[in-house]
Formats: structure tokens, sequence, C-alpha cells
């Protein structure tokens, strides 16, 4: 299905010079015919990158595979049988082959093959691999497709765009006949099946085009949306070209325009991946997409790099291809199921009513004589939620009036009033936001919004274009006002509970990347000077507006401390308290923390997180109750987990002169670290241990994670070997508390997950496993620091991150704090613990912060003598370091 047909011309077709016939009668036919095809395809390409159409290119590509089977249909004395026909199906049966297309056939015979014709078909099906062409083929009578194509969408789609190559005219048309809409799945019939398999496609991929490595062929908005809407009108109205549906009336001229124009990209951005891949590949996976962004003439600019531009482009275009499928398959529903009907029609107001259960204005003048009706129509939306969407032909209305939304309109007090309105319903606000997103208008509305459309971040962390996070973050918001979703958010949703004005959360939701479509400058910063903006433009109260602008800038705050340090530390609590000021904007920066990170990435969400923020929000607000200026000094701190401990440990029956002289040496640090439920079950773990068995090796399951607890003899390489296994038995380390008592005992505490899934370590086997794998590790930890590493996932390997090193005093630990940023990779942490013994330096802490592929970890550090870092010796492990991790493993 195309927009118009391409004329093919001999001066234009490459392959007009080529006569298979005679090249089939060499001795070497299969090699000669194949770098012949070779050629033929490189020449191609060399058109292709000089600018001519992949349109072109993808025909010219089909005409040519035609010539070349129907010579071999004739070399293999298939032409002159009357009961046989050879039949091109599927995408080559529209005559588009992309570098990579299979060649989709079909046998067609009016009987089951006889020996002799078996065995001259499976000849001339062996001779097209042998000559470099991947066909898939079915061999079939007419009843055969009429069994298969009437239990199968899938076979009478692509029978219904088959084409006749060579053989009886009449088998082929008695095939159609047979397999047509009169015969079987009738036009109605075929729109709900094929409607429903492409719901069930966009599932597949999160009913999302805005992926990180997105399928431009099946993804929502891809090509295969566009055939989707070709089918239907070639199923019912027997068409070929989409201008078909402008006589029709189903589309517009620039609806028709944006369809074809989007094919056109689609095709081009294809066209081009499988010349770069070297094979057939629809997905635009990282390791394509620099080169093809420089291929195809994007170039790095300070608004965006090359490769961000491409993909702007891309999901920009197939934001616009959904749209217009979504339009046109609600105007095909309209046609047949509910054609002539004498639909009901409810009133609302003087500008909307209901038909068939969607809303429609009630003329089509209704938005230029009020414009605000654009806004209007999304508030009664909300008010009537017993409605199934929008009319079809009112979301084209308001696709084609977006341009009355100016500044006129943007500066009406009515306007804001209604904005604000859709922001405060209490059902239907993220949907709302969604639809308005879909249909243009939010852009138009909020002109700053329309910078960050389709705009990809070149990274690993984010997994979705900047105004698809933006709207999963106010749908996460949302759902915390939901009863249903308690067991899974409780304490959330006791927090939100709380607030007194939740539409402010979720304009700070909406705002809180507002800024990313500039560069320069931090966008949290720029972002909090909009919202600021927003807030007195839309006459919000001053305390209103602040809030909303203090969330925005510090939205990434709760995030960062959480997983960068350690909360466990009364002076980093502090710190974050103070910065909090106000129970009221902990309650708001916590929630809006939590929906932030589960939409950045479905895998960055997990039980570690989400206990590491409650933690962190139950300390600050504790906390603030106390007053930000009380700061418990080291000695109270050991004092009162030792106080608590041992009250926990008697209730157990614990000997108490057993507990002090295991606590004595310990070492206070120990107590400074571990809260009072840890020194626990550790120290009843200790006391029944074995002395004559130096490894002690405990897993349990905690809240988000596995911790896993070593006590043995401190040796060098054990932080090295401890994590080198973990990573060879397929764990991600979160943290690292390494303590090393006075007596020369270590005492160290891991929490990792599984690194397919993110998930705790559950099944028994596989504890059991960890368990003894360690324990033999602890024999010889050198030896199992120094082996080989997982290699890297595919993704990971296209982002260079160079390795920082820096310190920071920690004088109250006595301590260096080491903050090292590096790309992500399997053994990352082994590499630095090498590293750190053959320094000569001692780690006491480790706290891990892992960003798509860039890794972000710090620790804790002493020298020999148990003192901080000097600055030779900073230096000297900073060297060492980034040698290390700049060096491929």
């Amino acid at each position: 299905m195309t927009g118009e047909p391409v004329q093919h011309t001999a001066a234009e077709n490459v392959c007009d010079d080529l006569d298979f016939a005679c090249l089939l009668t060499a001795d070497d036919a299969p090699a000669r015919i194949r770098a012949a095809l070779l050629m033929a395809e490189q020449a191609r390409g060399s058109r292709f990158w000089a600018d001519i159409s992949a349109h072109r290119l993808v025909g010219e590509r089909a005409v040519l595979v035609d010539r070349l089977l129907i010579s071999l249909w004739a070399h293999f004395e298939l032409s002159g049988e009357g009961h046989i026909a050879l039949v091109a199906v599927g995408g080559y049966g529209r005559k588009e082959l992309h570098p990579g297309s299979d060649i989709d056939l079909m046998v067609l015979l009016t009987e089951a093959p006889g020996a002799q014709q078996g065995e001259k078909i499976q000849q001339f099906l062996t001779f097209l691999w042998d000559v470099g062409l991947e066909p898939g083929h079915s061999v079939r009578t007419v009843a055969d497709c009429v069994q298969e194509a009437t239990g199968d969408i899938t076979v009478a789609t692509s029978l219904m765009e088959s084409r006749l190559l060579t053989g009886p005219a009449g088998l082929f048309h008695e095939m159609r006949h047979c397999t047509g809409r009169n015969a079987i799945w009738d036009s109605a019939a075929f729109f709900s099946a094929k409607s429903e398999e492409q719901v069930a496609r966009h599932h597949k991929f999160h009913d999302t085009a805005y992926n990180l490595e997105p399928n431009i062929k099946e993804g929502p908005g891809g090509l295969r949306d566009i055939q989707m809407i070709g089918w239907v009108v070639k199923r019912h109205f027997y068409a070929d070209s989409y201008r078909e549906l402008l006589s029709r009336g189903f589309l517009t001229e620039p609806e028709y325009d944006s369809l074809v124009a989007g094919q056109n990209f689609l095709w081009r951005i294809r066209y081009a991946l499988h010349l770069v891949a070297g094979r057939r590949e629809d997905r635009l996976l990282f390791d394509y997409q620099r080169e093809l962004a420089t291929r195809l003439g994007y170039r790095d600019q300070p608004e965006g790099l090359a490769v961000e531009q491409l993909m702007q482009d891309y999901f920009r275009t197939v934001r616009e291809l959904r749209c217009l499928n979504e339009v046109l398959l609600a105007l095909f529903r309209e046609f047949f199921l509910h054609g002539s009907d004498d639909a009901e029609v409810i009133p609302i107001n003087k500008r909307f009513q209901v038909r068939n259960g969607l809303l429609e204005v009630v003329d089509d003048a209704v938005f230029r004589r009020r414009p605000l009706a654009l806004l209007e129509m999304f508030l009664v939306l909300q008010s009537h939620p017993g409605m199934k969407g929008v009319h079809p032909e009112t979301i084209r209305l308001v696709r084609d009036h977006c341009y009355l939304i100016d500044d006129n309109f943007r500066d009406d007090p009515k306007a804001h009033a209604l904005f604000l309105r859709i922001v405060r319903q209490k059902r239907g606000v993220a949907h709302g936001f969604r639809r308005m997103h879909r249909y243009g208008v939010l852009s138009a509305y909020l002109p700053i919004f329309a910078r960050i459309v389709g705009q990809m971040q070149y990274d690993l962390f984010h997994a979705y274009t900047v105004d698809d996070h933006t709207l999963r973050v106010v749908r996460n918001l949302r759902e915390l006002s939901q009863a249903h979703r308690y067991l899974e958010f409780p304490h959330c949703m006791e927090v939100f509970k709380r607030l007194p004005r939740p539409e402010l959360l979720y304009l700070a939701g909406l705002l809180h990347d507002i800024a990313k479509g500039r560069r320069g400058g931090q966008h949290a910063q720029q972002g909090a000077v909009e919202a600021l903006r927003f807030g007195e433009h839309h006459g919000l109260a001053s305390e209103d507006s602040e809030l909303i602008s203090w969330l925005v800038r510090h939205h990434l705050l709760m995030s960062m401390t959480a997983q960068k340090q350690d909360i466990g530390d009364p002076k980093v609590v502090r710190r974050f308290s103070m910065q909090m000021g106000s129970r009221n904007r902990l309650d708001h920066l916590y929630l809006l923390t939590v929906a932030d990170i589960r939409a950045t990435n479905p895998e960055l969400w997990n039980g570690w997180k989400e206990t590491l923020l409650k933690d962190l929000y139950e300390a600050a607000a504790e906390q603030l109750e106390c007053g930000t200026k009380v700061i418990p000094k080291p000695t109270a701190l050991v004092a009162s987990a030792r106080r608590r401990a041992r009250e926990l440990l008697l209730q157990e029956g614990g000997d108490e002169t057993a507990i002090e002289g295991l606590w004595s040496s310990l070492g206070n640090d120990y107590f400074l670290r571990t809260v009072p439920e840890d020194i626990v079950w550790q120290t009843l773990a200790i006391l029944q241990h074995d002395e004559a068995e130096p490894r002690l090796v405990l897993l349990r399951e905690i809240s988000g994670g596995t911790e896993v607890f070593v006590y043995t003899r401190d040796q060098d390489y054990l932080f090295a070997a401890t994590t080198a296994l973990f990573n060879g038995l397929g764990l991600n380390v979160l943290v690292a508390n390494v303590h090393t008592t006075p007596t020369g005992m270590s005492v160290d505490t891991y929490i990792v997950l599984e690194a397919a899934s993110g998930a705790p370590v559950t099944d028994a086997h596989r504890r059991s496993r960890v368990w003894g794998r360690l324990r033999q590790a602890l024999l010889h930890p050198q030896e199992v620091a120094c082996t080989e590493m997982r290699m890297p996932q595919r993704r990971y390997r296209h982002f260079l991150i160079p390795t920082r090193v820096d310190f920071f005093s920690e004088e109250a630990l006595l301590a260096t704090r080491m903050e090292v940023v590096s790309a992500d990779r399997p053994g990352l942490l082994s590499r630095i613990g090498r590293v750190l013994v053959e320094n000569r330096v001692h780690l006491t802490t480790a706290r891990i912060a892992t960003l798509g592929e860039r890794a972000e970890d710090y620790f804790l550090l002493k020298d020999d003598a148990g003192q901080p870092l000097d600055e030779t010796a900073q230096a000297g492990l900073r060297a060492c370091l980034v040698a290390e991790l700049d060096t491929p493993a």
C-alpha cells in the first residue's frame, strides 16, 4: 500500500542488464547469480546514500527478484505446468523488498504435488538459498489456502496481498476469490480481528513507541500500524493506494501527507538500518544508532547530539503515525460497526454531545466559535467516566484547531481556570494529560512542553523519551489516590492522604523535567524557574507556586541521597532534613521521588530502593520532629545501639557475659554503622558459630534484597574476591559494609539482588550454591579476585564513560570518602577492590549506585594506620584506578 505508484525506468533500474536465463546455463550458476545480486544490492546501497528514495529502491529490488524467480521457475521446468503457479505474498507481494527482507513465496497448486513435481519445487527453493536469498515459502492447494486463511487472520492477510509471478492466472484468481471478503473474513470480522492483533502487538512493547531500542516495524506507530490501515482499505475497498481514503472521506489532505511522509521516513530508516547491519534488522539498536545518525546526515549540535536528533525525529514521526492510526481505526470502527445506525445522541451542553458512547462536538464550528472548548473537552470527559472516548471526527477537529491556542488563549484567565480544574479532578487526570498530548493540545498550551516531545536521552538509565516519562510520573502519582493500589504502595498512600492539595504534586510531576528541552545549565534549576513562572501565570497562591518550584529544583535530591550516601549516618540525615525544612515538603518530595524512579526505567524500581527511600523518609521525619539542631554525639549513638541490642538479646535468653566479651572485640565503628536489630542477629550467629571453623557465611532475605553476612579472619583481597564471586554468580551488589575489628576479624555485610531479574535470592538451591561458593572463595581470596569477569551486555559497549575519582574528607569518621564514576560493567567492584589492596588502602564501607550504563559508587577508606588518606596516597590511588578501569578487561 503506497501513496502513488513508482514508475521504474530502464535508466534507473540497475537490474536491467542482468540476463538470468544466460547466467543459469553456466556451470557455476549459483555463484555467478549470487555475485550479480550482491553487485546489484551494492549499487542500490550507493544510490540510497546518494539520496535516492527507499520507496524507489525497494520496488527495484522486487522487480529484480521477480525476474530471477520467473527465470528459475522456467529453468526447473515448472512454467509449463498448467496446474501450478508461483505467487509472491506478504511484503514481497506488495513489491516492498528492503535489503534484508525475506522473499515470501507460495507455490499454488490445484492438487498436492507428485514426487517428481515435489522434487522440482525443492530444487527451485534450494537454489534460492544457494544464491543468497532467504525464501519463506509454503506449498498449498486452493483448499489449503481456504482452510489456513479461515483459521488464521495472518494467513488471510498475506494472501490478500498476494501477487501472481508466473503460472495460470485462473488458478490465482480462484484462490483470491475463495479467500476474499465475500468468502471468509468479511470486512467487519477482518477489521475486528486485525484490531485485536494490533492491541496484542502493542502490548508486547508495553503500549509505548518510546523505547530505547524501538522496533520500527512492529512497535506502536511503526510500519505495521501503517500497514494495518492499508489492510483494512484493501480488504473492504479493494484499493492499493491511501488516496482511496481521501476520496471516501476517511483522510484529509494534511493527514494523507503526514501518512505518506511518515511511511517514507520509516522506510528510509529501515533501508539504512538493513545496510548498516548487513542483514535484516528492524530494531534500532544502540549498535547502529550513532552510525545511522551520521550516515543520514545528522550532526552534533549545541541543542543535541546527532543520535538524539535522529531519535527525536523518529519518536515524533511514530507519535504522529500512531495518532493517525487511532483516528482512522476509530473511523473504520464507526463505519463497520455502526454504519447507517440511527444512534441515540445525548446532549452534554451547548458544545458537546455523546454518540455511541463517544464524546463529539455538536457541529464542526464549535472550536472556532469558542476556542476554550479545546480545553473544556477534557474536563467534560473527566466528568462523565462512562464515555468510551472521543469521536474520531472530533479528534480530527481538535488536531486541526490547535492553532487557536495562541498567546491570547494562553494568557486568558478562563483557560487557566479550565486547566487547573482538569488537574484538580478526582479522576482522569493522567488519562486527560495523555489525551491532551496525543491530540497536540498540551504542547500548544505549554510551548515549553513541545521542546521535550520525542526527546531521547542517549543512555541506558532513561528508558523513555522525556515527554513519555513525564506523563508516566503523573500517572504514578495519580495511582497513589486509588484505593485498589494500597497493598502495592501502603506507606506512600498513607503519606499521600496527608497532602492538602494533591494537584500541586501533579503539577510538579508535569513540570519536573520541563527544562530538559534546553541545553546548558542544570535542568532542575532552570525547570524551577519555569515552574514558578507557571504558578504565577496561573494565579496560584505564592506558597503553592514556591512549593512546586522547590520540588522541581530538588526532585533528584532524595534519590541521590538515598542511593549515594550512608543514610545511617546522622549527619547525612540531618543535612537532608535541613534541606527539607518542613514535613510538608518532605511528604511531597518523597512521593515525587518514588513516582519519578518508577517512571524512569521498568528495571530500575525494586524493593531495595523502596526500602532505602522509606528509611530516609522516616529518619528525616523523626529528625524534623526533634529539630534539625539536635546532633547526637558518636559516643551517645554507640551507647544507644548497644543498649537497645542488649535488651533484645537478653529477651531471647542471651548470655550477657558472652555478649559483652564479643562486643568488646568489635570496636565502636561497628555499632555506629549497624542498627540494633542487625547487631542482634549477627551477635547470635557469631556466638553460636564453631570457633574452629574460620568462615561464617549466612544469607537471609530482607526488605527489598538478600543480605549476605560474612565473619572471617581479615586478609587481603577479601572484598575483591567476594564481589568477584557475586559477579560470577550473576548477582549485583547494592551495598557493602566492610568492618575490620581490632582483633583482626572481618565483619562484612552485603546486600545483593539477582542481576537478571532485580529480585532477591529466594530459591533454596540457589541460596545454598551462593553460600557454598562463597565459603570456598574465602579460602583463597586472591585467586578468586583475579578470575575472569562476565562480558558486559551488548548495550553497555556503546557508552564510553571516562573514569573520574574524587576524594572528600570525613573527619568525624577519621576516614576518606572516595567517589568513583565509571562505566558500569561486570566485575567493576572486584577490580576496584584489587586496586585498593595493591595500594595498601582499607575499605570500611561501599555504596553502589548504578544509573544505566553509569556507575557512581562511593567508598569509605583508611590507610594502614587506620587514618584518612593523605594527598599523596589519594593521587596514587586515583592514577591506579583510572589506569585499571579505563583499560579493557
